[in-house]
């Protein structure tokens, strides 16, 4: 048991993460876990929750906060009442924060490098986000900022330690992105900067790192009026001197005669690829163990002479909103460990009309997860599959293949190697897939009435046991769907005064009044009045938001998306996000970015053509797809400024656009929208936009030459025949026809 405090503050037991419900509630539990093993009086507990003036009632609410914290926590002695207040014990390292605190401990002391960097490896893993995030809203409460800045501190103290530590082990060359990157988020670091000069000199980039050194002395002149310190003055001296003592260390092995022997390339690490699980992932215990069963009858039944093994495949299929993928992951997470040569996942997108992941794309993937360089990823598809056996032939390896459309988009990502398993979710039972490949079916439900309830507990807390009855309606409006009981939910916390009667007896005219307008009788309209009701408690900007990232054609989004659609500012948009992930209507989908569940994906689009003009619509659309193609078009001219004249020119879009000051940061971008520009491309293509996809097309040609040939025939062959395609290496004549052609598209789409 450990309480996570580096990030939104939750519980987790046994690898599975509880989340606590209530901001109040989670300041208890925050100011408890921040003093493990010492008595926090109620008093001091009433004054970090409520502040200065604290209602009549604190001290009780405090020990009730206290009582629902023990049942988050599975026990009562976890939590033991110590006049004049409470002690929280967790025994050694039950919180993240202690565990971080050993680990860069252990990697700042005398310790041979590899293990420090190991170490501190491992404390900066702990961190998810900014610490404490679900205490950001409390107003006026100095001990929240007094911790996360000190968590901050260590943070940087393990950021700062490990970048010195893989200098030591000679790792220059791999850090210099990142170490641009933690200069542009702490302009005034000098230690930090220090770093970045020793690794640019030791990469044989000595222009570079007194460039650094000369930005820094800007910003320190222009900010507080210093110049650098004496070391930094020391370090750039000895950079103009090519001192041999910033020489990187020499490898193990090195000749007393002759160049040292190059050290070998380490071996990739095995693909960990697996979204993370679902909190308060509830009940399917029956289904689990299926999935355990087939797994261990594969391993059981061992090899037969007499016939060729075969790959092991399981499926798992039901209507939409039910937890399929939940259940997978949930289960991929669980038997990890066994399968020590990786984990692959794709997102399949089978049931998206317009942009289901091609096969061959979903193989460019696994490639490159498995450590092939991009430039020797097959372009035939058939080659490509063939590459992906010979990659996996042998390895103990999990394909977990989520929202699978049909049997002929699966066929080619199953492996040729007994020692993997393929997992597969679905809308379609995938008959071919059981009768050919002998794929083990599990067909998923809807949830048990104990276990939804168990979920609505989970998530709302002691009012499903204060009003059983409402609770169990309250379920049954949500056809026991995890996905809508996750929506509602979420609407029930946002209400805490509400009756779930009241609730549900809303949600219930709520539906009266959609099965009014939808004569079909399908029966996931009870998904559909729940997510009806969630949007209509919605601040209208995040309603508004919430029906336009409907329209966004990629897998997942950042912020300046999202404010190019909504036509906002960018912490405008960052609050409207936290607002709709806190309502289960997006989810979060790595570091600063957001998807959306395929059918709250096709609800908003939905909402979109119902509520927002096709005016409307329109401009959203065409905002985003200039954002996109203005950011590009910056991010070219960084990697490439002396090849500008080979790509159109566009005015600066009106909202907000990343930093991309130096060639890392704009490398960096393209790699992270990579799937997404690919994406809105051909979205544009097949929309009549071919403007704005000759557009896109013309600009990344350049960057998805240098490895992306997939992506490139993608965006390429999606053009109208007669568009006119780059050659490999555009002469200088091509390049001023492709410009033409753009700028003559942009004026036939007006924009």
């Amino acid at each position: 048991m450990q309480v996570r405090l580096l990030g939104p503050v939750d519980v987790l037991v046994d690898g599975a993460a509880r989340p606590v419900l209530g901001v109040r509630r989670t300041a208890v539990l925050a100011l408890l876990a921040l003093h493990p093993g010492e008595v926090v009086s109620t008093g001091r507990l009433v004054g970090a929750v409520w502040g200065e003036t604290p209602p009549p009632a604190a001290v009780n609410a405090v020990q009730s906060h206290v009582s629902h914290l023990r049942q988050i926590l599975g026990s009562k002695t976890v939590i033991r009442s110590r006049p004049p207040g409470y002690l929280l014990d967790l025994g050694t390292e039950g919180t993240d924060v202690e565990l971080a605190e050993r680990l860069v401990g252990d990697g700042t002391g005398p310790a041979d490098q590899a293990h420090r960097r190991s170490q501190l490896r491992a404390a900066l893993a702990l961190w998810r986000g900014r610490p404490l995030a679900d205490l950001a809203d409390l107003p006026g409460l100095a001990w929240v900022e007094e911790h996360v800045e000190r968590l901050r501190r260590l943070w940087l103290q393990a950021t700062r330690a490990l970048v010195e530590t893989r200098l030591a082990l000679g790792e220059h060359t791999a850090l210099v992105p990142q170490l641009h990157r933690l200069v542009h988020d702490h302009p005034l670091d000098e230690q930090l900067h220090g770093q970045l000069i020793i690794a640019l000199y030791r990469a044989g980039r000595q222009a570079d790192a007194l460039a650094a050194y000369q930005r820094l002395r800007r910003t320190l002149h222009d900010e507080l009026g210093i110049d650098p310190s004496h070391p930094l003055r020391d370090l750039v001296t000895a950079v103009l001197r090519q001192d041999p003592a910033l020489d990187p260390p020499p490898p193990t092995g090195t000749l007393l005669l002759g160049r040292p022997p190059a050290p070998p390339a380490p071996p990739p690490a095995p693909p960990a690829q697996l979204p993370a699980a679902v909190p308060a992932f509830t009940g399917r215990g029956r289904e689990l163990a299926a999935l355990d069963a087939v797994l261990d009858s594969a391993v059981d039944a061992g090899p037969d002479p007499a016939t060729p093994a075969e790959v092991v495949v399981a499926v798992v299929s039901g209507t939409a909103g039910v937890g399929k993928t939940a259940l997978a992951v949930q289960w991929a997470h669980r038997v990890a460990a066994r399968f020590p040569d990786g984990q692959l996942y794709v997102n399949l997108r089978g049931s998206d009309p317009d942009q289901p992941v091609a096969s061959a794309d979903a193989l460019a993937g696994f490639l490159a997860g498995l450590g092939v360089a991009g430039r020797d990823v097959p372009l035939d598809p058939a080659q490509r599959a063939a590459r992906y056996r010979s990659e996996i032939a042998g390895r103990r390896m999990l394909v977990v293949l989520d929202n699978a459309g049909s049997v002929e988009q699966i066929r080619p990502l199953l492996p040729g190697t007994p020692t993997a398993m393929v997992l597969v979710t679905s809308r379609d039972s995938l008959a071919g897939l059981v009768a050919l490949h002998g794929a083990r079916r599990l067909e998923l439900g809807q949830l048990p009435a104990i276990d939804a309830l168990a979920l609505l507990r989970q998530l709302v807390g002691a009012r499903v046991d204060a009003e059983p009855a409402a609770a169990a309606e309250l379920a049954g409006q949500c056809a026991r769907l995890p996905l809508a009981l996750r929506v509602a939910a979420e609407l029930a916390t946002a209400r805490p005064g509400a009756p779930l009667a009241e609730l549900a007896g809303e949600l219930a005219d709520q539906q009266r009044r959609l099965d009014l307008l939808d004569g079909g009788g399908d029966p996931r309209a009870g998904v559909r009045a729940v997510f009806s009701w969630s949007v209509r408690h919605l601040p209208p900007d995040a309603a508004g938001m919430f029906r336009l990232l409907g329209l966004h054609p990629g897998r997942d989004f950042d912020p300046h998306a999202a404010a190019a659609l909504a036509d906002c500012g960018l912490e405008a948009a960052r609050r409207t996000l936290d607002r709709l992930a806190r309502a289960h209507l997006v989810h979060p989908a790595g570091t600063g970015r957001y998807g959306m569940h395929d059918l709250l994906h096709a609800y908003a689009c939905d909402l979109a053509a119902t509520e927002d003009s096709a005016a409307e619509r329109r401009l959203a659309l065409g905002r985003l797809l200039h954002y996109y193609i203005a950011t590009a078009t910056a991010a070219m001219d960084r990697l490439h400024p002396l090849e500008r004249h080979r790509w159109p020119r566009i005015p600066p879009p009106g909202t907000p656009t990343p930093d991309l000051a130096s060639p890392d940061t704009a490398r960096a971008w393209l790699d992270g929208e990579q799937p997404t520009l690919v994406a809105v491309a051909a979205h544009a293509a097949a929309h009549g936009l071919s403007g704005y996809a000759l557009r896109l097309s013309t600009i990344l040609f350049r960057y998805l030459d240098g490895g992306y040939h997939t992506d490139g025939q993608t965006v390429h062959t999606g053009l109208t025949p007669c568009t006119p395609r780059p050659a490999s290496h555009p002469r200088r004549g091509q390049a001023g026809v492709a410009d033409r052609t753009a700028r003559s598209a942009q004026g036939r789409d007006g924009r």
